[in-house]
């Protein structure tokens, strides 16, 4: 019997990629595995011995990768927020996610299989909730302009700069 230790579980559709997909997020976050596979049976949707699910863990949050087929796509109504505690994590992270996919803006991005992301410094939420208004605004105004974030020119922002 399966040892389910958290109550909600991010669930992935994908088309076939399901695999391929845990392992190229479980090569880019730390502490980070693939925890079992189930395959198709016998009368089910996709061949026998198909790859159904994948289950994998990233930094602690345990995820499940479903080859479902492709009548289900992405969308940027869902995506993963990555928070970061510096810049060079940021870069890190964006690098490695952004590859194969697509940069937009603010911080986000889809991956090569769709999935969207946000990397975010948590800086970055301190300053959009500081109690100075014009630091807010400031901060708010210099995000909007920016495709991957870069903590240098908010807190230069921030300050006024």
């Amino acid at each position: 019997m399966a040892n389910i230790t958290q109550k909600i579980t991010p669930f992935l559709w994908f088309d076939k990629e399901a695999e391929e997909a845990a392992n190229f997020y479980t090569s880019v976050f730390k502490d980070s595995s693939i925890n079992g596979r189930s395959y198709y049976g016998e009368g089910a949707p996709l061949p026998k011995g198909t790859l159904l699910t994948v289950g994998f863990t990233l930094n602690g949050q345990i995820f499940t990768a479903l080859n479902g087929g492709p009548m289900f796509k992405f969308t940027e109504a869902i995506s993963f927020v990555v928070n970061c505690d510096s810049q060079e994590e940021v870069n890190y992270y964006w690098d490695k996610l952004v590859e194969g996919g697509q940069e937009s803006q603010c911080g986000w991005l889809k991956d090569k299989f769709g999935l969207s992301w946000q990397i975010v410094p948590v800086r970055l939420m301190e300053l959009l909730m500081d109690k100075n208004e014009g630091v807010r605004n400031r901060v708010m105004n210099a995000m909007m302009k920016m495709v991957k974030i870069d903590l240098p020119t908010l807190e230069s922002a921030a300050a006024g700069k």
